[in-house]
C-alpha cells in the first residue's frame, strides 16, 4: 500500500513575522505602562494633604506651611470670641486637602473679642476720616460718593453704625458727599402766568431758572366798521389778551409750563403793558 504524504513549506517565514508583530507590541505596552506609572510617580510626587492651621499662631503657621512646600497668604481680619487674637480663624483649602507643592493657602486671622467702639465720621472729610480710623486700628472699606445738596467730600453715611457691636470685621465704609449734580438735574417748569414781575422772579429764582426778558403786550382795540382790522403779515406767538388787564401782569411764558427745565435755563415773559 502506498501512503501518501504533503508537506508544507513555507510557515517558517509566516511564524517568524507573527513573532516579531507579538513582540513589538508588547514592547510598545510595556512603553506605555511605564510612562503611564511615571508620571503618575511625577504627579503624585508633588502633591502633598494641606496641614490644620487653625488656632496656629500667624507665624507657626508660616512655618508649617513652609516644611510642606506650601505659601501661607493672609487675606483677612475677623473679630472672633473663640479663638484668640493673632491666630488662624479659618484656611482655604481646608486641611487634608491633596494641593500641589507651592500651593497658596488662605488664611484669615483672628482679631479676638471687639473692643474698639465705631466712630461716628459724618461731617468729617474722607483724609480726616481715614485719619481716625487708623488711630483706632480700623480699616477704610469702600469709599462711595452720592450727588446731593451741600458741601463737597464730607462723609454723609456709613457702614457700620456709630458704636455698633458685634461687627465682623475692623473696617469702615463711608459715603461721601459730591455735591448737587447740576448735569441730571431736571425741574417741572412752574407756572408764571397771571404774577406780577417780581413775583416771576422770585418763583424762577428758587427753580434755578434764568429770567432773561420781558416783553409788553398791548391789548388790540375792538374792531369797527370805520376802522376796519387789517390782517398783520407776521404771526404773533403771543396769546392774545384782553382790555382791561391790570398792567405789569404776565400773560405768557417760553418753556411753557410743566415742561422739563433744568438748573440755569433761560425764561422769556410776555406781560401787559
Amino acid at each position: 500500500m502506498t501512503t501518501l504524504r504533503v508537506r508544507f513549506v513555507g510557515w517558517a517565514p509566516v511564524r517568524r513575522f507573527f513573532n516579531i508583530v507579538l513582540g513589538a507590541m508588547a514592547m510598545i505596552a510595556v512603553a506605555l505602562v511605564s510612562a503611564f506609572l511615571a508620571m503618575r510617580l511625577a504627579i503624585h510626587g508633588r502633591e502633598v494633604k494641606v496641614p490644620q492651621l487653625t488656632h496656629m499662631t500667624i507665624p507657626e503657621a508660616s512655618r508649617t506651611a513652609s516644611a510642606l512646600g506650601l505659601r501661607l497668604q493672609l487675606e483677612n481680619r475677623f473679630y472672633s470670641p473663640d479663638v484668640a487674637p493673632g491666630q488662624v480663624l479659618a484656611q482655604y483649602p481646608v486641611a487634608g486637602a491633596t494641593v500641589r507643592r507651592q500651593w497658596p493657602v488662605r488664611v484669615t486671622e483672628s482679631l479676638g473679642i471687639q473692643r474698639v467702639s465705631i466712630p461716628d465720621l459724618k461731617g468729617e472729610g474722607e483724609r480726616a476720616a481715614a485719619i481716625n480710623l487708623r488711630r483706632l486700628g480700623l480699616d477704610m472699606g469702600t469709599v462711595a460718593h452720592v450727588s446731593m445738596p451741600g458741601p463737597t467730600g464730607i462723609v454723609v453715611a456709613q457702614t457700620p453704625a456709630p458704636g455698633a457691636k458685634g461687627v465682623d470685621r475692623p473696617r469702615v465704609s463711608i459715603l461721601l458727599s459730591d455735591g448737587p449734580d447740576e448735569a441730571s438735574a431736571g425741574y417741572v417748569m412752574p407756572s408764571l402766568v397771571g404774577l406780577t414781575v417780581s413775583a416771576a422772579y422770585v418763583r424762577a429764582g428758587a427753580a434755578g431758572l434764568r429770567i432773561i426778558s420781558a416783553e409788553d403786550v398791548t391789548p388790540n382795540p375792538p374792531a369797527t366798521s370805520a376802522t376796519p382790522e387789517i390782517p398783520s403779515a407776521t404771526p404773533t406767538t403771543t396769546p392774545a389778551v384782553s382790555a382791561g388787564l391790570t398792567p405789569g401782569i404776565i400773560v405768557a411764558q417760553t418753556p411753557l409750563a410743566g415742561h422739563r427745565v433744568a438748573r440755569g435755563d433761560t425764561v422769556q415773559l410776555s406781560l401787559t403793558h
